[in-house]
């Protein structure tokens, strides 16, 4: 499995913001937090920031807000914000094959194996990142 660098920077940005709303078990806080902090407390480039946060924010996993007062924040408690949503948010579908999910492919019967192994892969990965949330690795 390979992970980008821009879910790697989505991953700790969504641990800054979890870990400026408190527990993450209750709602979001009022508070906002600024890219340019998040971008500093984990040494993320700011304008590589800016699109990542802009694609979270697509994928409904933050709220942002502009002006003095605004920035981002967790749209949904970070215990209810999984590691794989954020991936998803970013890179798209896990465990792709040439681009294609592994029950798509078209193999002849001497690979079903092969392609029974990327199913197990995609599960295994699914196993893990759909059950680890942000609260789970804020400190």
């Amino acid at each position: 499995m390979r992970l980008s660098a821009r879910v790697d920077y989505a991953v700790r940005a969504c641990v800054v913001l979890a870990t400026q709303q408190g527990d993450g078990a209750g709602e979001p806080s009022g508070g906002w937090t600024k890219a340019d902090d998040i971008a500093a407390a984990q040494a993320i480039p700011a304008q590589f920031l800016d699109t990542i946060l802009r694609d979270l924010r697509r994928g409904g996993l933050l709220d942002s807000r502009r002006g003095q007062d605004g920035g981002h924040r967790l749209a949904r408690p970070a215990a209810q914000i999984t590691v794989a949503e954020v991936i998803r948010a970013i890179d798209g579908p896990l465990a792709l094959v040439r681009g294609l999910r592994p029950e798509n492919l078209a193999y002849p019967d001497s690979g079903a194996a092969v392609q029974q192994l990327w199913l197990r892969l995609r599960a295994a990965e699914r196993e893990v990142l759909d059950g680890t949330t942000i609260a789970d690795l804020a400190p």
